[in-house]
């Protein structure tokens, strides 16, 4: 077989000669769509984590770039949410908290609720977002909506100060029950990443995406328990109330912080497992999209 040669020139005593490189023997790589069953890819995730790394290092810096307040937004947020809720549906509407001082009941719903609608918001244009990237250079994709649901827990850190100061103001202590608040905060995590998923591989193929997932989040808001407690659903109804992951997120990060009301039970379950459902079909999807998605963004 004849060999792929390029050519160039080299001055050699004043005189221009050309010169053959052989380049049947440089290394290529081919990345094809793939077929049939698709892994979730997550020894990918492994090996590509500098570069996580790097693109949530990015996200955290482009959103506080140029901004008088910087981190102090993701504060101030939940924060004048939570007064609103306080004055509209506690001290007018006086919807039921259990027991639980008004502040502190929405902030910590706020806190789980802010952060899931921020990751999927964000999450659902990452691909869009990333035209120029994605159609350059080879990366596993799924970093990008990834990214967003890692930086997006910086912003839930900081907003946790706030918390805290309430519960010493308001004199509330927490319980054992605190132990189980990292497992909450994880669920959120799946929740969130699950739909970020779903939404930006979609977004790729749809662009109407981009118009319903706001619409969905604020709906989304009024499905959850955010300003009203889950026992204030029919329990014939509960079942189906806890399919939304979310559901059980809340009422579970309310009552690992104070200890007030019923712990988990079979709803909670519900929650869990849908939660896992929607992010692992997600994954799968992702994969199944990731080879057309340069050509789509």
């Amino acid at each position: 077989m004849r060999s792929d040669l390029s050519e160039g020139t080299l001055d050699s005593g004043g005189r221009d000669e050309p010169i053959r490189h052989d380049l049947s023997s440089a290394p290529t790589r081919v990345y094809r769509p793939r077929k049939g069953w698709v892994g979730f890819g997550l020894s990918q995730v492994l090996a590509y984590r500098e570069l996580l790394f790097f693109f949530t290092w990015r996200n955290i810096k482009i959103r506080y770039k140029q901004t008088l307040i910087g981190a102090g937004w993701a504060v101030l947020q939940p924060f004048f949410m939570m007064i609103a809720f306080t004055l509209l549906f506690g001290r007018v509407a006086n919807i039921p908290t259990g027991g639980i001082p008004r502040p502190i009941f929405y902030y910590a719903a706020l806190l789980p609720w802010t952060y899931f609608t921020s990751t999927v918001s964000s999450a659902s244009e990452s691909l869009a977002q990333s035209q120029a990237l994605i159609t350059k250079v080879y990366f596993p994709r799924v970093m990008l909506p990834l990214s967003f649901a890692l930086s997006s827990l910086m912003d839930h850190t900081i907003a946790w100060v706030m918390l805290v100061i309430l519960m010493v103001y308001f004199g509330v202590a927490p319980t054992l029950t605190i132990a189980l608040l990292p497992a909450f905060v994880a669920l959120a995590v799946v929740s969130a990443m699950g739909i970020g998923l779903w939404s930006s591989a979609l977004n790729a193929i749809y662009r109407d995406v981009r118009y319903a997932v706001p619409f969905l989040l604020q709906f989304g808001m009024f499905v959850s328990p955010v300003i009203y407690q889950s026992s204030q659903i029919p329990e014939a109804w509960r079942p189906i109330y806890f399919l939304n992951p979310m559901a059980g997120v809340i009422e579970g990060f309310r009552w690992a912080l104070t200890g007030v009301g019923q712990p988990p039970g079979l709803h909670t379950i519900g929650s869990v497992a849908v939660a896992f459902i929607v992010f692992f079909s997600g994954l799968w999807f992702f994969r199944r999209t990731e080879g057309i998605i340069a050509d789509l963004v």
